[in-house]
């Protein structure tokens, strides 16, 4: 991520004040990094490594859930799924409490 001068010269001032900042700034960005290349064989250093860091209860959770970093590997994904429930609490909200299954049916369901 690249940053404007003044943001950077702030962002160094704080982590020099603060170094464990930096370290945790570091990790997530390899956390990110572990994401989007997919990279599951990188992940117990990168727990190893969050045990004595601000984001030990962060890599805690995930240690506690390894089966769902698992889905990393996966070639599906619920978008498609997760796009469908925004849109329904969308119309949902929208309706201000007033929608009845047959309701939101209408609104939702195109007509055959």
């Amino acid at each position: 991520m690249q940053l404007a001068k003044t943001d950077a010269v702030t962002v160094a001032a704080i982590e020099t004040e603060v170094p464990a900042l930096a370290v945790a700034r570091d990790l997530m960005e390899r956390f990110h990094r572990m994401l989007r290349a997919r990279d599951v064989g990188a992940l117990p250093s990168w727990l190893t490594e969050t045990g004595t860091s601000l984001l030990a209860s962060f890599g805690k959770g995930i240690t506690a859930d390894l089966a769902a970093v698992a889905a990393l590997t996966e070639t599906w994904s619920n978008g498609p799924t997760e796009g469908q429930i925004t849109k329904l609490k969308l119309v949902k909200r929208q309706m201000y409490g007033r929608a009845s299954l047959d309701l939101l049916r209408a609104r939702l369901v195109a007509p055959a």
